[in-house]
């Protein structure tokens, strides 16, 4: 199951106590000051992991307490250090402040890691107390609290290729056949119900990685139909392909809705690069496709590729122009 939010509570571990303690031996009865400090608590760690592909493990355990420091003992010895937490998580998760809702780190590479709450430092012992005037300190430091707070992880995809489009525009087939990603794809609307990341093999040796995401409907950035939810899965990608059905009566109309929900959702998203292709040529006869190919969509700076997942109809076209636009 894909699960790209989850709100969980995490804890640090506190400081351990100072100890009071005297050196006592046979033949010193009266020793100094000799406790030991208090070991830290340990820190809650957020890991990316490549090996991690949804939060879904966050829907079954919402509350993460590091240890707590070992308090002080005699003969100066220092208590244990509390032990971490690494918590693994997808790479391009964000973490969010849960009460301000703003992004406190972003996990964007694998391995990077963060500290979401440092553990408690642990109090001094006695003997760091001693002074020239008071040689026997009968007092020690109490190990600090560790931090506490509640996070949001948001996970978003990282993809070279986002594809854009109302649904049942072929956006599942086309990554179907370029890839191995293998998404539900039947002849109904909202058939993917959950964005679906492709490997695009190209050519010698060459790769580039394409995210699918639910179609989108008019009134998508206000949460209507899917788009809210996944929308922010094609955020990181370098290049936006925009899927049209070359079935439909008015490509203009379709074009302007699908831009016009980019921006309304994120300017930055609207901005950037795009390439517009009309898919399932194999269901039009030769003359109606060159009438479309023709056409001019007005507000895209560029001529279409008409093209077809299921004849392999310009496929290599399509590919060609989208390895070009990653390069450039």
């Amino acid at each position: 199951m894909f699960i790209d939010y989850a709100k969980i509570f995490v804890k640090a571990g506190d400081g351990g106590d100072g100890a009071v303690s005297f050196r006592r031996e046979k033949f010193v009865p009266k020793g100094g000051p000799a406790g030991g400090n208090g070991g830290n608590g340990g820190n809650i760690i957020f890991r990316a992991d490549n090996n991690m592909h949804t939060l879904l493990d966050f829907n079954y355990k919402k509350k993460y307490n590091a240890k707590n420091g070992q308090p002080g003992m005699g003969a100066l010895k220092d208590g244990k250090t509390g032990e971490d937490i690494i918590i693994k998580v997808p790479v391009g998760t964000l973490i969010k402040d849960a009460e301000s809702g703003n992004v406190i780190f972003d996990l964007n590479e694998s391995g990077i890691e963060f500290i979401a709450a440092k553990g408690g430092r642990g109090g001094k012992g006695n003997s760091n107390f001693a002074t020239s005037t008071n040689q026997t300190p009968r007092y020690a430091e109490d190990g600090k609290p560790g931090e506490e707070r509640q996070v949001i992880l948001e996970l978003k995809l990282i993809a070279d290729i986002g594809l854009v489009g109302l649904p049942n525009a072929g956006k599942s087939t086309f990554i179907s056949v370029v890839s191995a990603a293998r998404p539900k794809i039947a002849d109904y609307p909202f058939t993917t119900l959950q964005p679906n990341l492709g490997i695009v093999n190209y050519r010698d040796y060459q790769s580039f990685v394409v995210a699918d995401i639910p179609g989108i409907i008019e009134g998508a950035h206000e949460g209507k139909g899917l788009g809210l939810r996944f929308l922010r899965h094609i955020e990181r990608t370098k290049i936006l392909l925009l899927l049209i059905d070359i079935t439909e009566e008015d490509h203009q109309k379709t074009y302007e809705a699908l831009v016009s929900e980019l921006a309304n959702y994120s300017p930055d998203l609207a901005n950037k690069k795009k390439l517009l292709a009309f898919s399932k040529a194999d269901l039009l006869p030769e003359d109606e496709l060159k009438k479309i190919a023709k056409k001019k969509i007005r507000g895209y700076d560029g001529k279409p590729i008409i093209f077809s997942s299921a004849s392999k109809i310009g496929l290599n076209d399509l590919l060609d122009q989208l390895w070009k636009m990653l390069n450039d």
